[in-house]
């Protein structure tokens, strides 16, 4: 395996203890990493590295602990859970599914993924805060310095971990989609009220997972695998919680589901909740999205919980659907902008199986959704209230690099007066909405056929 820990300067936070035992922990990851050919050699190492783990859970914690007390760290009571669940759950549920599959090459990676990112998100994200470098939680503040704040936590947790300067580029996120994306949805609960849960969903491009939490685990593909997702899951757990800390009343909480989820799932949750937070980040080494929706969840189905006894096969089975998502990807793409739902999804349901299909809702979505996954084609809705088609157009031209992408309008009428108005407008042509859906679907084919031979 080519896979290594890269440690860097700026893990150390300053407390030799700590400090000396975090290098430890990457050698031995690193060790692992490096496991040679052969049943044994396999079985072997992966056996010393859990009993190494073991113990150094109970040392190393117990030493963090200690030295939490002795500064009078407000967390320590989380990151003491954090080191239980760790000890408790998370280390025995890996024994065994790799006792289960004889140690198999896939519950190895399963193995030595988890405990990679649950170590970089460990070191990057919670003792990090142990030597200060906090931002001060928020209490009964108004709701727009409350986002102001969180936007502030979020890109300041982007760059302790990562040092990547990110910018708040929407704190409207609708959404879009954005590159290749992976979409990590977490759920929490309160024993005391079932009803009261609260839903996180992260969305990362692709790069930016390999570009950060890749990048130190030294892997050397541009694209996703089992192992990077593993570790990808359990950094982003500890980000998320690093969040959390500064809602007061979120100590309450736990962990109840976790998913990953496709595009289409992602987008059901636009559909039906309006997130209370709903934040688009540029970090320069990819797009992130950080989405909070409480107190109540969705409705059941939106995907599959990732469980203790099934995470492997979840992730296994997440990958190779992209792979279908990879073939499927070079479908030409169109954009349909239109502020009726109806419109939106029956043209959808008409159009995805030959085409990429992505929605917007308004003028201002369609700019932004263009901007961040560029379409072969634009179908416009001309009689948007607010920004209508026209006007949506007029910005799309005014920007140099969507000059050539096509746009058809769609419209309700078909009087000469109106179709010289949309025509003037230099558009790619115009349909009408109550064209019989095999007629709506001919002329769309027929487009795209036209600019194939033209090019």
């Amino acid at each position: 395996m080519e896979d290594q820990l890269v440690w860097l300067e700026e893990h150390n936070i300053g407390v030799e203890i700590i400090d000396k035992e975090h290098r430890r922990l990457f050698k031995i990851i690193n060790k692992l990493f490096t496991l040679e050919d052969g049943e044994k050699k396999n079985r072997w190492t992966c056996q010393e590295g859990i009993k190494y783990f073991k113990s150094h859970a109970m040392k190393h914690f117990a030493d963090e602990e200690d030295y939490m007390a002795s500064i009078g760290y407000e967390g320590l009571e989380r990151h003491r859970r954090i080191h239980e669940d760790f000890r408790k759950n998370t280390l025995p549920a890996l024994e065994l599914e790799l006792e289960q599959s004889d140690y198999s090459p896939e519950t190895i990676n399963h193995f030595l993924g988890v405990c990679a990112g649950w170590l970089i998100g460990h070191t990057l994200t919670e003792d990090m805060a142990i030597t200060g470098g906090r931002i001060s939680r928020w209490g009964d503040l108004l709701p727009q310095e409350e986002l102001a704040a969180m936007k502030k936590v979020i890109v300041q947790l982007i760059f302790d971990m990562f040092h990547l300067e990110s910018q708040v580029i929407s704190d409207t996120y609708g959404g879009e989609k954005f590159g290749r994306g992976v979409y990590y949805r977490l759920v929490y609960g309160t024993e005391a009220n079932e009803e009261k849960r609260q839903e996180i969903i992260l969305v990362f491009e692709e790069q930016l997972l390999v570009n950060t939490v890749g990048k130190i685990m030294g892997i050397q593909t541009n694209k996703l695998d089992s192992m990077l997702v593993h570790a990808a899951r359990y950094t982003a757990r500890q980000f998320v919680e690093r969040v959390r800390e500064h809602f007061p009343d979120m100590g309450l909480y736990t962990l109840t589901e976790e998913n990953l989820l496709s595009y289409d799932q992602f987008q059901k949750v636009f559909e039906r909740e309006k997130p209370q937070v709903s934040l688009l980040l540029n970090t320069g080494a990819g797009y992130f999205a950080y989405c909070a929706i409480a107190p109540h969840l969705l409705q059941n189905g939106v995907g599959t919980s990732i469980e203790a006894d099934n995470a492997l096969t979840e992730v296994e089975e997440y990958l190779s659907k992209r792979k279908e998502q990879d073939t499927a990807s070079s479908k030409r793409k169109i954009l349909i902008v239109d502020d009726s739902l109806t419109v939106r999804q029956s043209m959808k349901a008409l159009l995805e199986g030959d085409y990429d299909v992505n929605l917007a809702a308004s003028g201002i979505a369609a700019i932004r959704t263009i901007t961040l996954d560029r379409p072969d084609l634009v179908l416009l809705d001309y009689e948007m209230p607010v920004c209508d088609g026209r006007q949506t157009l007029e910005m799309l031209r005014s920007e140099p690099e969507f000059i050539n992408i096509p746009v058809i309008f769609l419209t309700g009428r078909s009087d000469p007066e109106s179709v010289k108005n949309v025509m003037a407008l230099k558009a790619a042509g115009y349909l009408l909405k109550y064209l019989k859906p095999k007629e709506l679907k001919q002329k769309i084919d027929n487009f795209f056929a036209k600019t194939t031979v033209k090019a």
